[in-house]
């Protein structure tokens, strides 16, 4: 099997973010959730690799399908992981600070509609906070599963797990409990860096 994909180690160790996150969830989420899609997207490349060898396109459609599915499941999860931090929480500053303020009018109200995004999801996915390079500002997008309703070329700044095995461990069916648990551990250092690079 290829292995182009491979499980990222994590920043910090599963015990580093209670008890905004458990140390049972976070493992389980890292290492079999994860774990999961990196497994997904190297078989799904196998299987495209052997479909071209024997010259046989017809599975192309949902083998195409689930290479999105699963590789975007690992970027995604592959940022979030940076996104927070043990010494999370602290307000973002600097050029993100001033495009935040700028875009959504405060961080409060970016939150409150981040939060919103993931409580109103209809199933699995996530809110992310996007630099959408056309119109140069950020937004807020509501990912469905991992690849859907999200805005062509725009790039990832921050984003939060809204798929239930990212919270319901901790948090049963309470999306707005592990959303507010989630800025306690926020990581705006990170996403403030990566803001940066991207303007």
């Amino acid at each position: 099997m290829t292995s182009t994909y491979q499980l990222p180690d994590l920043p910090y160790d599963y015990s580093a973010l209670k008890p905004a996150i458990s140390p049972q969830l976070l493992e389980l989420h890292h290492s079999k959730h994860h774990a999961a899609y990196v497994k997904g997207a190297n078989e799904t490349l196998d299987k495209l690799a052997s479909a071209r060898d024997a010259d046989d396109f017809s599975q192309t459609g949902p083998l195409s399908k689930a290479l999105a599915f699963h590789i975007s499941g690992h970027v995604l999860h592959s940022l979030f992981w940076t996104c927070m931090t043990p010494d999370g929480g602290q307000p973002p500053s600097g050029n993100l600070q001033q495009a935040i303020e700028s875009d959504f009018g405060s961080l409060d109200r970016l939150k409150k509609q981040m939060n919103a995004a993931i409580v109103q999801l209809q199933g699995s996915g996530w809110a992310a906070l996007a630099w959408e390079p056309v119109a140069k500002k950020l937004i807020v997008e509501q990912v469905y599963d991992h690849q859907s309703n999200v805005a062509e070329g725009s790039d990832l700044v921050l984003v939060i797990d809204g798929w239930e095995h990212a919270f319901y461990l901790d948090y049963l069916n309470d999306k707005a409990a592990w959303t507010e648990a989630f800025w306690e551990v926020v990581d705006w250092k990170s996403a403030g860096t990566r803001f940066d690079a991207l303007k």
